[in-house]
């Protein structure tokens, strides 16, 4: 199932997605920094629920846009883009929240695929 729901790598505009939010975070150079180590790590996968524990993110409603519009594309069969995450004490998620959050709807033990970076 995994497979027929995420793309094998992230899209390029998730990188500049990442960045723009991770500057709101860091200072500029260390936002580059850490995005920069983001489009070079190795994807791995790693269960939806986890993220969002370690995030300590809540999880989106069912009926907030974006996850409705994720949920859509699931079932059209259309890929989703892996999520980016960063280790600062507890984890960041850079890019992807919407989509972490429609992952654990369908199941809170679906894989979800992520490049993970270090803050330092």
């Amino acid at each position: 199932m995994n497979k027929k729901i995420w793309l094998a790598e992230p899209e390029q505009h998730d990188f500049p997605a990442a960045l723009d939010y991770l500057e709101l975070l860091f200072p500029v150079s260390i936002a580059a920094e850490i995005v920069n180590r983001l489009e070079k790590s190795k994807t791995v996968n790693k269960k939806a629920k986890d993220i969002l524990r370690a995030s300590e993110l809540p999880l989106l409603p069912r009926d907030n846009i974006h996850v409705k519009e994720n949920m859509q594309k699931v079932k059209k069969g259309k890929k989703l883009s892996p999520v980016l995450l960063v280790r600062d004490g507890k984890l960041i998620i850079a890019d992807g929240y919407h989509r972490v959050c429609t992952i654990y709807y369908l199941s809170e033990d679906l894989e979800v695929p992520c490049r993970i970076a270090d803050k330092d």
